[in-house]
Parts: structure tokens; sequence; C-alpha cells
């Protein structure tokens, strides 16, 4: 008989506190029977931007409640988990040990064991949750915090093939938000400006086109808003909503000009392993704009290739895709100790040099 197995996913690397159940029968597609994300945006609107202090109080006060919730809403208890999986890494310390201290009390307490995730195979791994996928296949992992272009041949072996050197796209999106007077988080607030905007009404430089790698970087298109921004009320006193919405327009269509560029380069080197089943996939937060997924998916098509993007719901941080990274290494026989530690960095291709460079605490990225 095939095995069932039962799989409770916490989550708490930035500003969502979130919890999940996921139930997976033999090699049958696995069900996501609950999935709960409390988020933080109000506590953190009036800052601009997350404040870590303010995030770890929260998900200190909240992981419990999401824990009770996802178990109700999957209509399981305790003892019909057959593991804990939690994020351990990277992201905001204080946050990743409240879900790490968090999930090792119930452990203790249950004796059900426990799986220390990375946050961002999470990410990478998105695509067997929600769709038919053969490895290798390539992914583009993009969002507030990361970006990177990654070769995923297996649940546990990632390839990077190259990735942000400075800022991500999404906090180059919230900067962008910052510097117009938008509302957090930046990504929809700058897109839905967009909508309404002229794309080349203004000139933003293409960072990094002119290096043959697949390296990617967005500081530079945030200055270069900003220097527009400055100009353009010097000339006129102020932005009209039209100025606003052509500024949006022009730094989303430079972000998804790079990115689709950088794919081109990235495929290139993926297809060169001849994969049966071509595929490119796409996850994270940004992966939730529409402009950008409309690019990626027309790179797929010039290659011959499946292009695949997760829901909405699981492009943001969740726990379903913390519970689905968990499952992969408890059915390959992995679990972890009470001695666990919460990783602030924790790249996931761990050969390739770091591309923000390394301290104490191990590279970044």
């Amino acid at each position: 008989m095939a095995q069932t197995l039962t799989i409770l996913g916490i989550e708490s690397s930035c500003d969502d506190t979130a919890a999940a159940v996921l139930r997976q029968s033999g090699t049958n597609r696995p069900e996501i029977l609950s999935s709960i994300v409390a988020g933080q945006a109000d506590l953190h609107a009036s800052f601009g931007g997350v404040v870590p202090e303010i995030a770890a109080r929260a998900h200190a006060e909240k992981l419990d409640l999401c824990i009770a919730e996802a178990l109700e809403k999957a209509n399981v208890t305790l003892s019909e988990i057959d593991a804990i999986a939690v994020t351990a890494g990277p992201g905001l310390i204080g946050g990743v040990l409240s879900g790490v201290m968090c999930a090792k009390g119930i452990a203790a307490a249950t004796g059900i064991p426990l799986i220390g995730v990375n946050h961002l195979a999470g990410h990478a791994l998105t695509p067997g949750l929600t769709d038919e996928v053969a490895f290798p296949y390539l992914m583009l992992l993009v969002s507030g915090g990361h970006c990177q272009f990654l070769l995923v041949n297996g649940a546990e072996d990632f390839s990077r093939l190259g990735g942000t050197i400075d800022d991500a796209p999404g906090e180059a999106f919230d900067k962008t938000a910052r510097l117009l007077g938008l509302p957090q988080p930046g990504g929809p607030s700058v897109e839905n400006e967009a909508r309404n905007g002229v794309a080349d009404r203004y000139t933003f430089p293409r960072p990094l086109l002119d290096r043959a790698d697949c390296n990617l970087s967005f500081s530079g298109l945030k200055t270069a808003l900003m220097r527009l921004r400055d100009q353009i009320v010097a000339e006129k006193g102020g932005l009209t909503r039209q100025d606003r919405a052509d500024l949006c327009a022009g730094f989303q269509q430079a972000v998804t000009d790079v990115l689709s560029a950088k794919s081109h380069r990235a495929m290139n080197i993926y297809m060169e392993s001849a994969p049966a089943d071509p595929l490119i996939a796409v996850a994270g937060g940004v992966a939730a704009n529409g402009t950008i997924r409309a690019e990626l998916e027309h790179v797929a098509r010039e290659f011959g290739a499946r292009f695949v993007a997760p829901p909405l719901s699981l492009c943001t941080d969740n726990a379903a895709m913390i519970a689905y990274a968990g499952l992969e290494r408890f059915r390959a026989g992995k679990q972890d100790g009470m001695d666990m530690s919460a990783r602030p960095r924790w790249p996931l291709d761990q050969q390739s040099p770091a591309l923000l460079g390394s301290g104490k605490k191990g590279a970044k990225a």
C-alpha cells in the first residue's frame, strides 16, 4: 500500500506568518489541505518597509494561531502529522528564529520529526507542487530579497547560473514605490500605476546587458528613477499622476527587459544539456507581476519549452511550499535534531562563489 504522508509547514522568514498542511499519497500530486498566511503590511506601512524587530514580535504572536487554524481547516490533529517542516533560513533572523523555536517546541512535545527547510528551496521546488515537472528545469527565483537563475537538478541539487549583484527586483520595486509616494508592498503598487503609463516616455538603463553572463543588477534602475523624479519636480514643481504612471511603466519595462535578456542567456546554457522536457519556471513574489510573467512565457515559447508559474497565492511567501520541500527531504530519509540552527544566510548552491560577498555568518547568496 502506498505511503501517505501529512506534513505541517511553518514559514516566518520575512513579514508573512504562515502555516499549511500538505498531504501526499504515494506518487500522487500533493494536496494542500490548508494554507494560512497572516500578513503584516499594516504594521510596517508607516515605516516604508519591513522593520525586523516588529516582524519578529508579530511572528511570535501569530505563529501558534496560524498553526491552529491550519490544522483546523485541514481537519487534522497533531497526532496525524508525520513531520514538521519549518523555514530555517535564509531571512530576517528574528523571524526565522521565531518559526524554528515554535517548530522545535511542537516537535519536543509530540515527538514529531523536525525538518529544516531552505526558504529558497521552497520557492524553487514549487513547480513540483503545482505541476508535473521533471528534473532538470530552469528556475528564475525573483522576489523581494533574492533574484537568481537556478538549474534545479533534484530536490536538493541546485546550480546557480547567475543572480543579482546588488538589489533584488522586489527590493527595487519597493524603493521605487517609496520614491513616488506609493503604498507598500511596492510591487503591486508600481504595477497598478504602470497600467496607465507610457513605458518609453523616459529613458531607463538596462544594467549588465553588455556582460555575457546571467548576473543582474537593479540598484542603478532605482537611482535612475530617483534622478528622473527630481528632474521633473525641479522643472514642473511636482509630479502629475501621468508623470508618476509613466515613471512606473518605464521602470517596470526596464526590469522586464533585463530579466528577459538574461533569461535568454540562462536558457541557452540550460538547453545545452538537451533536457527531455525543457521547462522554465518562475517563483517568488515578483513572479506575480503580469508583465514579467508574460515576457518570460514568451521566452519559453522561443525555445520550445514549457513555462510554469505558480498561482499568485503561491508566489509570495507561504508555508505550503515549505511543507512540500520538507516532504521531499523527509521522503529521502532526512530530518533534523533539536540542535538545528536558524540561519540568516543559506545559499542553495553551496559550490558557486558568493555574488554578494561573505561575512562571519557565511555567504549572503
